[in-house]
């Protein structure tokens, strides 16, 4: 089919996907001053309504500071709820006597971290990409094909329109369609663990309190939300998700009280239960000329650390920083060389985390007698150790490592 040469669409920079991470980067992009198009299969009001997702992310103290840079946190602070503590042990509903506790007051002021819906993230993401110049929105929109030369990516959308960028970026997450058709292989594996997903309103409040049990099945995290409500992030084994999620709401509410324990008081599931399958996977390159992946399109781990959005938005501040510096030179912005860097810099930091969330997946989803009494005397070994503890907590708000601008706080 031709297309006439008005209804060729020209930028400098498409990206495909208009997820957290995706939009995150489109808009660091167009504040960048590159001219943006980003592409989704999802019309905006169907992201952004209440039932579309009932998860939450936990957004790091570095992730907040990018947000903050570019003009996107102050939409979402109302509806963030701080994490002060968070409170580790190895199992059975709790009971352990030994555990990790990081109190936020052993390294600064700041929260570790805050909870916020993914319904709200989208929303704040949306208005800042509306307010956004040099950023265009096409959606909802397929991409059926991408084709690239010394020069451009050339994008066909399935309506027969076409976009043509000097660079091409895949943000659809896990299965992203553009790094299949560019033929990037991934590896990983599956842990045959379901995630299950709810939202509880309790008694007691949470005191800004986080809390993770390691189970046989898997982790049970209880994460605070705003308000007296807190979502339950519940890993369980694959075959037995089904039976749960099927459970009649008194029987599930009971399920969710036995591990919850008696600190939040009578709990009560509110809204949807959701559950989605929990694996590793990594993908073999980053890049190919005029083309790059981020976020779960590159990496997706285990949410047992709660950092696989923390993950994706570091690459959006490496990729954004080094895009935005190229240009300055007078570089090629889709070039392979600056392609290549990108996929240096963060390739490290997501396989190391990739690594740590497999090895703690594999270490605490079993009740082996041996490993258990290991595993709990480590926990006790690390609350012990201050230094140690504190390299953790830093680690966990995203303050350690080759840090982009973005995530320093610092502009583009």
């Amino acid at each position: 089919m031709n297309i006439p040469e008005a209804e060729i669409c020209r930028c400098e920079i498409a990206v495909i996907g208009g997820g957290l991470v995706g939009m995150t980067l489109a808009i660091a992009l167009a504040q960048g001053g590159f001219s943006t198009i980003l592409i989704d299969e999802m019309a905006p009001e169907a992201a952004t309504a209440p039932a579309f997702d009932g998860r939450v992310c936990a957004i790091a103290f570095a992730s907040r500071r990018l947000l903050e840079t570019l003009g996107i946190w102050d939409a979402l602070s109302p509806d963030a709820q701080p994490i002060d503590d968070i409170l580790v042990t190895d199992g059975r509903g709790g009971a352990s006597s030994m555990f990790l506790h990081f109190d936020h007051r052993e390294i600064g002021e700041e929260p570790l971290g805050h909870i916020v819906e993914n319904r709200h993230t989208r929303l704040a993401l949306l208005a800042a990409a509306r307010r956004t110049p040099n950023l265009r929105v096409i959606a909802p929109a397929r991409v059926a094909t991408i084709a690239r030369d010394a020069a451009r990516a050339t994008l066909t959308l399935q309506n027969g329109q076409r976009i043509e960028s000097r660079l091409c970026i895949g943000a659809e997450g896990r299965h992203s369609p553009s790094r299949r058709a560019a033929g990037i292989k991934t590896l990983g594996w599956s842990y045959r663990q379901a995630g299950l997903v709810a939202t509880v309103a309790h008694e007691k409040p949470h005191q800004a309190f986080a809390q993770e049990y390691f189970l046989p099945s898997g982790p049970f995290a209880i994460l605070p939300m705003t308000g007296s409500r807190s979502s339950l992030v519940w890993t369980e084994r694959a075959d037995s998700a089904a039976a749960f999620l099927a459970l009649d709401e008194a029987s599930f509410d009971a399920e969710v009280a036995r591990r919850v324990g008696p600190y939040l008081g009578r709990t009560h599931v509110v809204g949807p239960r959701f559950s989605y399958p929990l694996g590793l996977q990594l993908a073999e390159r980053y890049v190919l000329p005029r083309f790059a992946i981020v976020g779960d399109a590159a990496h997706a781990i285990h949410p047992i650390a709660g950092q696989g959005l923390n993950l994706g938005l570091r690459d959006v501040a490496a990729l954004a920083e080094l895009i935005v510096d190229a240009r300055r030179l007078g570089l090629d912005i889709g070039g392979g060389d600056l392609l290549a860097r990108y996929e240096r810099w963060r390739r490290f930091d997501n396989v190391a985390l990739a690594t740590v969330t497999d090895g703690l997946t594999r270490l605490f989803s079993n009740d082996i007698a041996p490993i258990a009494i290991t595993r709990d005397v480590g926990l006790a070994i690390v609350d012990h150790l201050p230094p140690l503890k504190r390299l953790f907590m830093r680690h966990a708000m995203g303050m350690v490592g080759d840090l982009p601008r973005l995530v320093r706080g610092e502009r583009l």
